[in-house]
């Protein structure tokens, strides 16, 4: 026990050495280490360097982050300024938390800041007094040091694990990372949480030590509260790109080939279900997102979820939706279930459902198969053939009678070596409720390659569009050569990507014109 108390004060006086070193969560990036990455980028007005670094004695890379434009002499006098912008203000913490004060607050901190800057620093260009105001109005309403990593788009999750240790980082090249921030005690870490939850109507508390909630601009937050995890508060912070995935990043990463992306098209187009699986991380909800870029644009769409992540082409007939958990008096709960059923109810043609987990949820959304809706949903597992199994046996135990409903399995794949992600597999479900792979991810090739001729799909959309089996092959190699063109081209967007399908539906003559001479396309 001595020797574990010893430990603990070691690492402790370890943690104070570094904070004191590094008080305004900056660093100078000279001394020993070899020199892995460097870069910048804008956080709010605010140059942020970064410099990822092997030091000696470190089994991790360290991610070093500095704001070059302010010395120790300026960040002593910007403390100064925060505090008295507080007295100022005279801000309550409640205010900090309601949203309808949230704009009001900011203009008041605005405007007393420019007053105050103007005392200190008065002979400050507008340029700089526009940084100084950014900076100050992170540190005092935003996540501090927190909210200035989280701009960084490099960076996949950023996470508090306990005060006593500096914040860590999924880098996109460089995996996990320390970083030379910290959080100030474990009292500041409750306090980001609680500011995060009560923006989105949700709470953490002693009696509710758990909270998942998004940020404004769509990133997920997960919290916890001690003693549920033993070391300290924590705060995961999963960051989504502000450029979303499209079926043409899809296709110029590999992650997809041309060939099978027509398929899903076909089948999309033409109101087949569909289910994305895949394990952890594996893309799926990324799938999802670009899979709906082949939506007609003159039907309604219904996207359901936990946490915001689906984001679709600004014209398309779109509800977001979002589920919601109990207040602290188990009160007020929207279940995933509760949404599908409401959906039902709002003339949806195309109904999206971030994850499938529980046995309702499942039954809901066969029903709203069965009732003529398109349903489109991701599911955890590795295979179209553990797709089935998990649907169909315990806990969520769907009558296997159901499942031809679906019509189209497509699993996404992480290969856990090299870090890619890519379409694993692209199945049917016949008749008799089993798994037919029309096309299987080939390692060496690094493609999806065709394994089985289909059984069910082609057949099913030849029943309900009258298509000829020559009509059917014309139509996928159309959608290949405009596939090709957004490649060709670099149209990447979410709403240029988009607007090209769109035009596809409304005139597929005058695209394919512009497809078939590779000219940029104009309205």
């Amino acid at each position: 026990m001595a020797t574990k108390k010893k430990a603990k004060r070691e690492r402790k006086r370890k943690v104070s050495e570094a904070k004191e070193k590094d008080a305004a969560s900056t660093t100078d990036s000279s001394g020993e280490g070899k020199l892995i990455d460097s870069y910048e980028y804008q956080a709010k007005n605010v140059p942020i360097k970064v410099t990822v670094v092997k030091r000696k004695g470190e089994f991790v890379p360290l991610y070093e982050v500095s704001i070059a434009s302010i010395s120790k002499t300026t960040e002593f006098m910007l403390e100064r300024i925060r505090q008295e912008l507080i007295k100022a203000v005279n801000l309550e913490m409640v205010d900090l938390t309601d949203i309808k004060k949230t704009q009001m607050i900011e203009s008041q901190f605005e405007e007393t800041i420019a007053d105050l800057i103007n005392k200190y620093f008065p002979d400050l260009d507008e340029e700089t007094k526009g940084f100084l105001t950014s900076y100050l109005l992170t540190k005092s309403l935003g996540l501090g040091m927190i909210e200035f990593v989280m701009n960084d788009h490099q960076l996949e999750e950023v996470v508090v694990n306990d005060a006593t240790e500096p914040i860590w980082v999924y880098h996109r090249r460089h995996g996990w990372l320390k970083t030379n921030v910290f959080v100030r005690d474990e009292e500041q870490t409750r306090h980001y949480a609680s500011i995060i939850g009560r923006k989105v109507g949700r709470q953490i508390t002693v009696l509710e030590p758990l909270l998942d909630a998004h940020l404004e601009e769509g990133d997920r937050v997960n919290a916890t509260l001690m003693p549920i995890s033993t070391y300290g508060n924590t705060l995961t912070f999963r960051k989504f790109s502000r450029d979303p995935w499209t079926i043409t990043k899809f296709i110029q990463t590999k992650t997809i080939s041309v060939e099978a992306a027509a398929i899903i098209w076909m089948a999309m187009q033409y109101e087949m279900s569909a289910i994305i699986s895949g394990g952890t991380a594996s893309g799926k909800t990324s799938a999802l997102n670009c899979l709906a870029d082949f939506f007609p644009p003159n039907q309604r769409i219904i996207s359901i979820e936990d946490t915001r992540e689906i984001r679709l082409p600004k014209f398309l007939h779109w509800v977001p939706m979002n589920t919601r958990v109990a207040n602290a008096e188990g009160k007020g709960e929207i279940s995933m279930e509760d949404l599908l059923v409401n959906s039902l109810r709002m003339r949806p043609d195309r109904i999206l459902v971030g994850e499938v987990r529980r046995k309702r949820e499942a039954e809901t959304l066969f029903e709203a198969i069965h009732t003529g809706h398109s349903v489109y949903a991701t599911f955890h597992a590795n295979n179209a053939e553990q797709t089935i199994d998990r649907l169909t046996n315990p806990p969520i135990d769907v009558p296997k009678i159901l499942l031809p409903a679906i019509s189209l399995i497509v699993v996404q794949f992480r290969n856990r070596r090299t870090g890619k992600r890519r379409t694993f597999q692209i199945a049917e479900i016949l008749n008799d409720s089993t798994a037919n792979t029309l096309m299987m991810y080939d390692e060496k090739k690094d493609t999806l390659v065709k394994k089985n001729p289909s059984k069910a799909l082609f057949k099913t959309i030849k029943l309900f569009t009258g298509m000829s089996d020559a009509e059917m092959k014309r139509d996928l190699k159309d959608k290949e050569k405009v596939l090709n063109y957004l490649v060709k081209n670099e149209i990447t967007n979410v709403d240029e990507v988009g607007k090209i399908i769109a035009e596809y539906y409304t005139d597929k003559d005058l695209i394919m014109k512009y497809v078939n001479a590779n000219k940029k396309f104009t309205e």
